[in-house]
This record gives C-alpha cells, sequence and structure tokens, in this order.
C-alpha cells in the first residue's frame, strides 16, 4: 500500500501511527495492497481555504476526504482494484480543540479523523442515520482495534 502522510501544519503529530493505522483499515476493509492514498495535516488557514472552495463553508474544519476513483471496500477473499483512493486533509489545530471539548489527546482525535477520512473515501457516509450508524460503528470499531482500547468520543463537526 502506498501511503503518503506530510505534516504541513506547525503542530507536531506521529506520522508512524497515522500511517500504521491507514493500513489497519485498508487491511481490515480488504482493499488492494496497491491501493494509494494521501494524508495531509494543514494549519487553519489552508485548511479554511479548502474548505470554502469545496463545501462554501467559512472557517477550518476538522477533516475534509477527496476520492479519486472510488473504490469501495472488497470482501475477504475479494480485494478491491488496486487504485488511487484519493486524498484526507485533517486541520490539528481543529484537533486539537475537538479533543479537549471530548476530553482526550489530539493524537487521538487525530487518529478518529484519520478513519473518519478513511470511511470517506471508501464511500462511507453519514447524512442519513443509517449511514451514521454504520459509518460511526465500523469506526469505532476500527479504531479500537488500532488501538487495543476503547475509541475516544467522536466530537467531529
Amino acid at each position: 500500500m502506498s501511503i503518503e502522510i506530510n505534516n504541513e501544519s506547525e503542530i507536531e503529530a506521529d506520522l508512524e501511527s497515522i500511517g500504521a493505522l491507514a493500513r489497519s483499515i485498508l487491511t481490515a476493509l480488504n482493499v488492494h495492497p496497491e491501493a494509494e492514498v494521501s494524508i495531509i495535516l494543514l494549519d487553519e488557514e489552508p485548511m479554511s481555504t479548502l474548505h470554502v472552495e469545496h463545501m462554501d463553508l467559512e472557517g477550518p474544519t476538522d477533516v475534509m476526504s477527496f476520492p479519486m476513483d472510488e473504490l469501495r471496500p472488497g470482501t475477504p477473499g475479494t480485494l478491491t482494484p488496486a487504485g488511487m483512493l484519493g486524498d484526507i486533509v485533517i486541520c490539528p489545530q481543529v484537533a486539537a480543540e475537538q479533543a479537549a471539548a471530548g476530553g482526550h489527546s489530539t493524537a487521538d482525535e487525530i487518529l478518529l479523523l484519520t478513519t473518519h477520512g478513511m470511511l470517506h473515501l471508501l464511500g462511507f457516509d453519514h447524512a442519513e442515520p443509517e449511514e451514521k450508524a454504520e459509518m460511526f460503528g465500523l469506526q469505532r470499531s476500527l479504531l479500537e482495534d488500532f488501538l487495543g482500547r476503547p475509541a475516544p468520543r467522536e466530537t467531529m463537526q
């Protein structure tokens, strides 16, 4: 799996853990080992610009996902095709605020946002109550499997 991670923010982050989590999610969801994903950490100002450009919403947001090849999870024995999953952009400053509100670490919040972004790249959404229950349940399960402990409470915007 090709997982490119760039921290273009002023906040330090454990890029190794983010990459390990992404690999764990892709493996758990039977994604082809040649799939590609990019994860970028951006400061508030460039995140605000992306948020306006792509969502027409002011201010920074916590995470944005930009799917490319519209890959969906595979099944045991049937992997997805190889391809470009897309890009995930995370704002560590917003993550820090949400972590404080949720009573957990910024590192845990960034991992939560990484999981959330990965699921969006794989076609999951949370616009409808049924979709939200499925996506957030899977998000919690994947993150807990990776962490080996309970996942932080969702505090996402």
